[in-house]
C-alpha cells in the first residue's frame, strides 16, 4: 500500500500472452502500478466533512461484530448488513471520521490492482481487478488519489445508508469474548470498555476483525508470524511513515511540479490532476537529521482540493508497529524530520512557499502481525499467477518490499500479473467463529507485499459479509463452509450477483517459467533471494554468478533453515580475492554449500561429497552448461538442491 502508482511509460511486449499493455517503469522500491496521464483540471470545491454520529447504545447481541473502521472492516460491514445481518461496526482507536489509513492517517493514494496484461492503450482508463463495494467507493472520490474529506464522507455515506449498520466509534478497548474447550475456541462476540471505564459484552455469532494488525484474533489465541520472521529475519519489518502536509501548493506550483515530473527523459516520475510520483533523484541529497533512523525517498504526492498537498515519503526504520510507545517515538522523530525535509524542498522552485501543514495524527505502519490461517498465501502464488478454488480476492499489485533500514535497498520480488486470495486466507487454523481481513490475514511476508493493498483487502471484507450470512443460514463455521465447495460456490455466486467478478481465469505462461533452471528460480523467489523487479525483467537467470553472491544467499538460507546449515559459508572466501568479482565455479559453490553445512571437505572434493551425500543432484549438475562460470540459475538450482534434502522443504 506504500504509494504512487504511476503511469504506463514504456510499452512492452510480453511474449506468451499474445498482448501488449502499458508497462510504468520506477524507482526501485518504490510503489508502482498501472495509470494513465490526465490532464490537469480544476481542483473541485472541498466537501464538508459529515461527523460520523454513533449508536447511542450498543444491543446485547448481534449477527456479526466488525472490528475496525478501515476501509476493509467498512466493506466487511456494508456486505453484512446488504446481507440481512444486524451488524456492529466498532473502533477503539479514537478516531472521528471512517478510513483508518486512508483518511486518519492521510494516505490519499491507493496502490491499484489494474488488469495486467491489458490491450489497453493510452487515451483509455485502465480496467482494475475487484469491484463491488471497492468500486462503489472508488467512483465516489477524485481517483487513485483522493481529498481525504472526500473519501471519510463516502466511506461514512456506503456506512449510513445500511439500516442494519450500528456504528460505534466511542470505545476505548475492545476484547474478544471466547469460549473454549478441549475440543475448541470460539469466539462469541466482544467485551468493549467505554471511554468511562464501563463494561458492556456483545454476544455475536461470527466477528470480522479488520483491525490492521489482526488485534482481535491475536487476543483470541490465533497464531502469528510478526515482520519478516517467517524468512529467518525475527527482528526486521518494513519502515514505518508518517505522512504530512504542506500548504501553498497552488495551481502554479502543481504546474511546475508537472513541468519536473512529465519532462524529456524522466522515467518513471509523472503526475496527474491529483497525484506527482517523483523527486527520487533530488532525494537522495536530502541529508536526514537522524541518518540511523530517518530517510527520505522519492516523492508520493496527492494532492487536496485545498492547495494542500499530502506526502507519503519519510521512511522510519526500527519501529515495533505493535508497541504504542515505539509508534509515538516513530512520530517524535518524525516531528523532529519534517520541517529539516520541508527547508530541503524549499530550495526547489515550485517549493518556494511551502509551509508545513501538519503531521498525521496515525502512522503508517506497513507490516505487523501475519496470520496462520487454512492457507498462507504465498510469494509462489504471486510468482505463478495461480488461481485458487475458493478465490474471493484478486492481486496484481508488484510486491512492494520497503527498506527494512536505510542500509537496505528494499525489492520487488514478484510482479504478478492476477493471483487469487482464497477464502482460507482469512479463516483461522485453530479458532472459529472469526474471519480476518486486511494486511494481517494470512499471507507470507513477500506476498504480504502486494496482498497488504486497499482493494484487496475490500475485496475480502464484502467476501467476508457473505461468509457470515452463509455459515448462519447453512449452521456451519468457517473452517466448515472452507472445506464444502458448493458453499464456496454459492459464496462466489453471491458475491458476482452483488458487484464483485470472482470468476475462475487462466493465463498463459510467462516466459521465464519454461526455463531450465525455473524450479531453482521457485525456491530462490521463495527465499527472499531473486528478485525480478516490475515487468519480472530482472531475475536474471543467464547471467554469471560470483563467489561472493553464493555466500550471501547461504547466509541467508542459514538464517531461514538454522538447524540444518550450521556451518559459516563464509569461511568458503578465504583466500579469494575481490569475490564479488570472481566467476562461480561448481567446485566454489559446492565448497560453500560444504562449509554453509558444517561438513568437512575440500574444495576438490566438495562436488563429489555433496552428490554422493544427496545433498545436489547430478541432474542438476548435469544441466550446467560450464561449470567454471555458473550461472545465476545453476546457482539456485544446486541452493534449491541443498534446502529441499537437508531442510525437507520443497517448492
Amino acid at each position: 500500500m506504500s504509494r504512487k502508482v504511476f503511469i504506463g511509460i514504456a510499452l512492452v511486449i510480453l511474449l506468451g500472452i499474445g498482448g501488449s499493455w502499458i508497462y510504468n517503469k520506477g524507482m526501485k522500491g518504490k510503489d508502482q502500478s498501472l495509470q494513465q496521464v490526465k490532464p490537469v483540471t480544476a481542483l473541485p470545491q472541498r466537501q464538508e466533512l459529515k461527523k460520523v454520529v454513533s449508536v447511542a447504545k450498543l444491543k446485547d447481541s448481534y449477527d456479526v461484530v466488525v472490528v475496525g473502521t478501515d476501509p476493509e472492516g467498512i466493506s466487511a460491514a456494508v456486505s453484512a448488513a446488504r446481507n440481512g445481518l444486524q451488524t456492529l461496526l466498532i473502533d477503539s482507536r479514537n478516531r472521528e471520521i471512517l478510513g483508518g489509513l486512508m483518511t486518519v492517517g492521510w494516505l490519499n493514494s491507493i496502490d491499484m490492482n489494474w488488469v495486467k496484461p491489458d490491450t489497453s492503450l493510452l487515451g483509455k482508463e485502465q480496467a482494475y481487478l475487484n469491484q463491488g463495494i471497492f468500486a462503489e467507493w472508488y467512483k465516489k472520490i477524485e481517483g487513485h488519489s483522493f481529498d481525504i474529506q472526500t473519501a471519510a464522507n463516502s466511506f461514512y455515506g456506503l456506512v449510513s445508508s445500511e439500516e442494519n449498520i450500528d456504528i460505534s466509534m466511542d470505545s476505548k478497548a475492545i476484547e474478544p469474548i471466547i469460549k473454549k474447550d478441549d475440543k475448541s475456541t470460539v469466539v462469541e462476540g466482544i467485551k468493549v470498555t467505554s471511554k468511562d471505564g464501563t463494561q458492556h459484552s456483545v454476544a455475536a455469532k461470527s466477528v470480522i476483525d479488520a483491525t490492521q494488525d489482526g488485534d482481535i484474533a491475536a487476543a483470541a489465541g490465533v497464531g502469528f508470524t510478526i515482520g519478516r520472521e517467517d524468512l529467518g529475519d525475527v527482528k526486521s519489518s518494513m519502515a514505518v511513515t508518517a505522512v504530512f502536509r504542506l500548504k501553498n501548493i497552488d495551481a502554479k506550483a502543481w504546474e511546475l511540479i508537472s513541468k519536473r515530473l512529465n519532462g524529456d527523459g524522466n522515467d518513471g516520475t509523472g503526475t496527474d490532476n491529483m497525484s506527482a510520483w517523483g523527486y527520487g533523484t533530488e532525494m537522495k541529497s536530502y541529508v536526514p537529521l537522524n541518518k540511523e533512523r530517518a530517510m527520505m525517498r522519492g516523492l508520493n504526492i496527492g494532492r487536496q482540493n485545498d492547495d494542500t498537498v499530502l506526502i507519503n515519503a519519510l521512511h522510519i526504520f526500527g519501529i515495533d508497529g505493535l508497541n504504542p510507545a515505539a509508534q509515538k517515538e516513530a512520530l517524535q522523530i518524525a516531528k523532529e524530520e519534517i520541517p529539516n525535509v520541508v527547508k530541503y524542498l524549499r530550495t526547489f522552485p515550485e517549493f518556494k512557499n511551502a509551509e508545513l501543514d501538519g503531521i498525521a495524527s496515525e502512522l503508517y505502519v506497513r507490516e505487523t502481525r501475519h496470520m496462520k490461517g487454512l492457507y498462507r498465501l504465498s510469494i509462489l502464488d504471486l510468482l505463478e499467477n495461480r488461481d485458487q478454488w475458493d478465490r474471493i480476492a484478486f492481486g496484481s499489485y508488484p510486491a512492494d518490499i520497503q527498506k527494512t533500514s536505510p542500509a537496505d535497498n528494499g525489492a520487488i520480488p514478484v510482479d504478478p500479473w492476477r493471483y487469487a486470495v482464497p477464502f482460507r486466507s482469512i479463516v483461522p487454523q485453530a479458532v472459529d467463529g472469526l474471519l480476518v481481513v486486511g494486511r494481517s490475514a494470512s499471507y507470507d511476508t513477500l506476498a504480504h507485499g502486494s496482498a497488504r493493498v486497499i482493494p484487496t483487502g475490500m475485496a475480502e471484507g464484502q467476501a467476508a459479509g457473505v461468509a457470515v450470512k452463509l455459515a448462519k443460514d447453512n449452521n456451519v463455521s468457517f473452517r466448515q463452509l472452507s472445506e464444502s465447495k458448493p458453499l464456496i460456490e454459492e459464496m462466489q455466486k453471491q458475491m458476482n450477483n452483488q458487484g464483485m467478478d470472482i470468476k475462475p481465469y487462466k493465463l498463459k505462461q510467462p516466459s521465464f517459467m519454461t526455463h531450465k533452471d525455473y524450479p531453482g528460480l521457485k525456491a530462490a523467489v521463495y527465499m527472499g533471494l531473486a528478485y525480478g523487479s516490475y515487468g519480472n525483467s530482472a531475475f536474471d537467470l543467464d547471467k554469471a554468478s560470483n563467489v561472493q553472491r553464493m555466500v550471501n544467499q547461504l547466509s541467508n538460507i542459514k538464517r531461514m533453515y538454522a538447524s540444518h546449515f550450521t556451518g559459516n559459508p563464509s569461511e568458503a572466501l578465504t583466500g579469494v580475492e575481490e569475490p564479488a568479482k570472481k566467476p562461480l565455479s561448481l567446485q566454489q559453490a559446492s565448497f560453500t554449500i560444504v562449509k554453509a553445512i558444517g561438513l568437512d571437505a575440500t574444495i576438490e572434493e566438495a562436488p563429489a561429497v555433496l552428490q554422493a551425500k544427496g545433498i545436489i543432484s547430478k541432474a542438476s549438475v548435469d544441466l550446467i552448461t560450464d561449470k567454471q562460470k555458473l550461472t545465476n540459475g545453476d546457482a539456485y538450482m544446486l541452493l534449491k538442491d541443498a534446502v529441499g534434502s537437508l531442510a525437507g522443504k520443497q517448492f
